[in-house]
C-alpha cells in the first residue's frame, strides 16, 4: 500500500521570504531540509510526499522545485504565483513545464481583505490553474468558507483540495463555532473538492487530545468521504504541537474504524489521484 504525505515543507528562513515566520519562534524559524524529515518518513513506512509553498514568491517555488529535483522522496511541488500580476501567467506556464509541478496555493488565509479570492483582477489565476490542468490548494479560515464555495461555483472543473480541514478553531470550540465550520464544510464537500486530513493538532490547545479533534476529523471523513480525504502532516508546522509521529499515530486511530481499503485512500491512494502523482 502506497503511504503518501499529502502536505509538507522545506524552507531556510535565511533566504528572507517567509514574512509570517516569527522571528523568535525556536520551532519555526530554522532551516528544514530533507534530511531532517528523513528518518520520520522511514519511521511511518511513507515513500512519497508533496512539498509546498511557504512563502509568496515565484523564488521560493524555484528553491522548492530545486529541492524536489534532487530528493526521490518529493514526489511534486505546489507552488505560488502572483494573482494580482496578470503578467505572471507567464511564469505559471513556465512552472507547468516540470515535471513535479502540481499546482498553487494563494496564502489566501494571511491576506486581509477576505473577498480577495473573488476580486475581478486576480480571477486569470484562477482560469490558468483550469486552463493549465494544475491543482489549486485552499488554504484560509472558517471566515473564508462561503467565498470558498462561491468560488468554486464559478470553476467547477477545477481541481481543489481544502488545506488543513479549512482550520477550525478547536482551541475555541463551542456550538456556534463548529456548527459554522462544519455546516461550511459541508457544502464544500459538495462541490467535489477534496480535503486534507493535517492542521488539526496546530488548531488546538497545547495538551490537545484525540477526544478534542475527534469530532472535527469524523466530520471530515463523513462529508467528503475517504476518496477525498488525504492525510498530510504539515510538518514542520505540526512541531508547534506535536511531533511527526505524534500526529501520524493520533490521525491512523482517528481513522481506525474504516475498512482497510478507505484507510488506504486516507493515508495514500487519494493524494496519488488528486496530484496525479506517478507514485
Amino acid at each position: 500500500m502506497v503511504q503518501i504525505d499529502a502536505h509538507q515543507h522545506y524552507w531556510d528562513p535565511s533566504r528572507g521570504d517567509y514574512d509570517w515566520m516569527p522571528k523568535d519562534n525556536p520551532v519555526l524559524n530554522r532551516t528544514y531540509g530533507p534530511s531532517d524529515l528523513a528518518s520520520s518518513l522511514a519511521a511511518a513506512g511513507i515513500t512519497h510526499t508533496v512539498l509546498v509553498q511557504a512563502a509568496a514568491t515565484v523564488a521560493e517555488t524555484a528553491y522548492m522545485l530545486a529541492i524536489a529535483d534532487q530528493t526521490d522522496h518529493v514526489a511534486g511541488v505546489v507552488g505560488w504565483v502572483d494573482f494580482e500580476r496578470p503578467e505572471d501567467l507567464a511564469e505559471l506556464k513556465r512552472l507547468a513545464k516540470h515535471p513535479k509541478f502540481l499546482g498553487v496555493r494563494p496564502m489566501i488565509q494571511d491576506i486581509p481583505d477576505v473577498d480577495w479570492m473573488l476580486r475581478d483582477d486576480v480571477q486569470w489565476g484562477f482560469k490558468a490553474v483550469c486552463d493549465l490542468g494544475l491543482s489549486f490548494d485552499a488554504l484560509g479560515f472558517p471566515q473564508h468558507l462561503v467565498n470558498f464555495q462561491a468560488l468554486l461555483a464559478r470553476y467547477p472543473d477545477m481541481r481543489v483540495v481544502v488545506d488543513h480541514c479549512m482550520k477550525p478553531q478547536i482551541r475555541d470550540h463551542s456550538s456556534v463555532t463548529f456548527k459554522h465550520w462544519a455546516d461550511g464544510m459541508a457544502r464544500l464537500a459538495e462541490t467535489g473538492a477534496y480535503c486534507k486530513f493535517s492542521g488539526l493538532v496546530t488548531e488546538a490547545e497545547e495538551d490537545w487530545s484525540i477526544d478534542q479533534l475527534r469530532p472535527y476529523a469524523g466530520h471530515v471523513l463523513s462529508v467528503f468521504g475517504a476518496d477525498r480525504v488525504m492525510w498530510g502532516s504539515d510538518w514542520p508546522v505540526v512541531r508547534l504541537r506535536a511531533e511527526y509521529q505524534d500526529w501520524r499515530l493520533a490521525a491512523m486511530e482517528l481513522t481506525a474504524e474504516l475498512p482497510p481499503d478507505e484507510q488506504a485512500r486516507v493515508f495514500g491512494g487519494t493524494a496519488v489521484e488528486f496530484y496525479r502523482l506517478a507514485a
